[in-house]
């Protein structure tokens, strides 16, 4: 009796082994959008113990980030966007996430920077979405945008069919607001009084000839364009159109974007879910407010993705995506 009673323990617990694993297995596999010189490059993960899942689109922040959320101006990555991606297959839904216009595999559908403005990324979005709702394997499309990202996709889900919108560590004022307060008390006063000139002749749309030398990275001529496309969006204003269930994630140890913004976001879509995550960082992982862990923690990937961030993210979705 004893022997038949380890047998069968042994047994269940084979099997529950068995069912664990295949709850946490994945299909990853390449995907694109757009045609010829404009095609986007991306990756798929689809969960294996799922039929005809909702599908999540992940998009990145601002600047080379790539598809998993790494930028080559760093050394080394931290797999912030890849790990999200793990984290909703095992949860059941799928996703994907692309490298953007002009980074990664996307690199050759990049327009000249003269060329380049910002509705550029969100007409991408939208074709994105469009493709994943006509597509029988998934049954629904939510959007999923971190830091710039959570403006392009804000953005592209005020005219998409999309089931709900989540922010991550995304800003609520507008770009040039964002960077007179990130410059305030890092330049001279000459060149902050210069500064203070660009921007409010950039936020009226009109070009400048003129950049004194340590400002032409920020404000180069062929840049320009993009950034008056840019300046134009106010994310608090954008938010407060959208329709659908939302969700602002937000960390108390960004370096990038403060609790203020997401605060911000909440006030003008009173409708949405706040979630101040303490102790997480731009990248979503518990990383203190010390300086030098957070640069580290940009290119370390093992580092995982805070869990207290995790959870309430699929409980949203998932709510989301259930039969009112």
């Amino acid at each position: 009796m004893k022997l038949k009673n380890g047998l069968f323990f042994c047994a269940w617990m084979l099997a529950l082994c068995f069912a664990a694993q295949a709850r946490a297995e994945f299909i990853t596999s390449s995907i694109t959008s757009g045609e010829g010189a404009n095609t986007l490059y991306g990756s798929l993960l689809i969960p294996g113990h799922k039929v005809k899942p909702p599908v999540i689109l992940l998009i990145s922040g601002s600047g080379p980030t790539d598809r998993d959320g790494n930028s080559p101006a760093l050394q080394g990555k931290n797999d912030g966007l890849k790990m999200l991606a793990e984290e909703l297959a095992i949860a059941g839904f799928a996703s994907v996430r692309y490298d953007k216009r002009g980074v990664g595999e996307s690199f050759a559908a990049g327009k000249s920077e003269a060329e380049l403005r910002f509705q550029t990324y969100v007409a991408d979005v939208q074709l994105w979405v469009k493709q994943l709702n006509a597509d029988p394997r998934f049954s629904g499309v939510a959007i999923i945008g971190h830091s710039e990202g959570s403006s392009v996709g804000m953005l592209a889900a005020q005219s998409s069919d999309v089931a709900a919108y989540v922010s991550l560590s995304g800003p609520a004022r507008s770009a040039s607001k964002i960077l007179r307060t990130q410059l305030q008390d890092k330049l001279p006063p000459d060149l902050l009084k210069l500064n203070e000139t660009i921007l409010s002749k950039l936020e009226k749309g009109e070009l400048v000839q003129e950049i004194p030398a340590p400002l032409l990275a920020l404000y180069r001529p062929s840049v320009q364009p993009y950034l008056i496309s840019w300046f134009n969006v106010t994310p608090a204003d954008v938010i407060k159109t959208l329709k659908m269930p939302v969700a602002i994630f937000q960390g108390d140890t960004d370096i990038q974007v403060t609790v203020s913004e997401a605060l911000l976001l909440s006030k003008s879509q009173p409708m949405a879910q706040l979630h101040v995550i303490k102790g997480m960082n731009h990248i979503l992982k518990q990383v203190p407010m010390d300086i030098k862990q957070q640069v580290a923690s940009y290119s370390d990937p093992h580092l995982y993705l805070d869990p207290s961030f995790v959870n309430p993210l699929i409980n949203f979705l998932k709510k989301s995506f259930t039969p009112k």
